[in-house]
């Protein structure tokens, strides 16, 4: 790898004990962090349900895209990877939802997947998000960045 590969690889910023403490506050405030959301979607691995915040986070990227061509690629692309039923990394929609998707891929917008990555958004928060809360894994970056703070 050259040097000037290495300058455009993401820094991973470890979290601070206050900003891992607040994603017990809310789901928002955990979805709100870069490092909330790897935590969380390093979780939702374990659970087998990752597609999830991928879904997620590929429904943001869509928002802030302006090009008309870039948009219908990316929901063509998105709707491929998570919402075709053919798809190993289906995401868990109703069917009115997957209805008016349906429809509106003949001509998508930015926000075609809006009502859907709601959907999802609210199935991870409901349902993986307390287990989050109580799995090893919160528990011990939680049990770690503490230790370090002490020591500080």
């Amino acid at each position: 790898m050259s040097s000037e590969e290495k300058t455009f690889q993401p820094v991973k910023k470890a979290p601070t004990l206050e900003e891992v403490s607040a994603w017990a506050q809310s789901f928002d405030k955990l979805m709100l962090t870069p490092a909330g959301r790897n935590a969380f979607r390093e979780f939702l691995r374990t659970e087998f349900s990752e597609e999830n915040m991928l879904f997620w986070m590929a429904c943001e990227e869509l928002k802030k895209e302006a090009n008309k061509n870039i948009i219908e690629e990316k929901a063509r692309i998105i709707y491929e990877d998570y919402v075709s039923i053919l798809s190993p990394k289906e995401v868990s929609l109703d069917s009115r939802v997957r209805e008016v998707i349906n429809r509106n891929m003949v001509e998508p917008s930015q926000h075609i997947f809006d009502d859907a990555q709601l959907q999802i958004y609210t199935l991870m928060h409901r349902d993986s998000y307390p287990r989050f809360m109580n799995s090893a894994l919160y528990k011990d970056l939680l049990q770690s960045l503490s230790e370090k703070s002490v020591e500080a």
